[in-house]
């Protein structure tokens, strides 16, 4: 029994999907219809960039969903991959949008237009340089969570957990000043932690402005319940009803992403293999983090579906 994942902001590369939109024509007509949709190229920027012009949240989104999207229909459409044996969909912030999109939840051009607005929501929710997230490594959850109570009592400004990813690796973000004051604490006890290059806090009651916005936009989108499990960001366990769906996407915006729990929870329900579908293979390292006795394969190229199907015949 398997479970697809899909990634999220953070995996893009310039070029990524290349090879699939130089081979098949189908993807070509997929990578068209963004442009057409978004009424801007981003199937340049996604294939030769610039660089700059990709890490804009407002692209970045859309263009993960893009190459996401357009793996999945190879595999299933070109490949014939047998979608009975999977069992859960799922996908890491953004990647909900790309797991709801393949699952038949979402129509394509729905969530690229959702996904381009939630970028500029979230990128606008708070001014450049005031917002910051970190890595925090090699601890588990429960004692960042009372290193956080701990030193938030008594004191004003945001510092929350904004990504649970895997055993070992957890996120935060805040505001600049008490996200550099956490590090500090972090380096005194010496837990190490890393600051992430990234243009907004994401996933932390600083985006509650975007939440708000987004939430008449998602509200006035069509959803339809999923033909597959999908496994909410907020919840970590499978919602299949399209009004509780678009309520948790509203929320996922501002509350932790709880991909560590989700996978255990997916796993517990007999799942053996874990297929990341979409760029990079970020999902696929937070796999190994978290589970042992699985496999996991990250969909990048032709040759990695060649052998994810081998994989499934034996």
């Amino acid at each position: 029994m398997g479970a697809l994942l899909f990634p999220g902001q953070g995996s893009q590369i310039i070029g990524m999907g290349s090879e699939f939109f130089n081979n098949f024509a189908k993807v070509k007509r997929i990578f068209k219809e963004a442009d057409e949709k978004l009424n801007f190229n981003i199937s340049k920027i996604i294939l030769n960039g610039p660089e700059d012009e990709l890490q804009l949240t407002q692209n970045t989104q859309p263009a993960i969903l893009t190459v996401s999207y357009s793996i999945f229909k190879i595999l299933k459409e070109e490949f014939n991959f047998d979608l009975k044996r999977i069992k859960f969909f799922a996908g890491h912030s953004l990647g909900e949008y790309s797991a709801l999109v393949c699952a038949g939840s979402l129509n394509f051009h729905d969530a690229l237009y959702l996904l381009h607005e939630r970028g500029k929501a979230m990128q606008e929710a708070v001014p450049l340089g005031e917002g910051a997230m970190i890595a925090v490594l090699g601890i588990k959850i429960d004692e960042v969570r009372e290193f956080i109570q701990k030193f938030q009592k008594d004191r004003p400004g945001v510092c929350e957990i904004a990504n649970d990813n895997a055993n070992g690796q957890v996120i935060i973000s805040g505001d600049s000043e008490s996200v550099k004051k956490f590090q500090l604490l972090m380096k005194e006890k010496k837990i190490k932690s890393i600051p992430l290059k990234v243009s907004a806090p994401f996933h932390c009651s600083l985006m509650k402005s975007a939440a708000e916005y987004m939430s008449e936009k998602i509200n006035n989108t069509n959803f339809i319940d999923p033909k597959f499990n999908i496994v909410s960001n907020v919840k970590a366990m499978p919602e299949n009803d399209a009004k509780n769906i678009k309520n948790l996407l509203i929320d996922q915006i501002f509350k932790t992403v709880r991909w560590r729990e989700s996978i255990i929870n997916i796993s517990n329900k007999g799942v053996t293999n874990f297929i990341e579908i979409g760029p990079g293979k970020v999902l696929n390292g937070m796999v190994k983090r978290t589970l042992t006795n699985v496999k996991s394969f990250s969909i990048n190229s032709i040759a990695d579906i060649k052998n994810l199907i081998n994989e499934f015949k034996k």
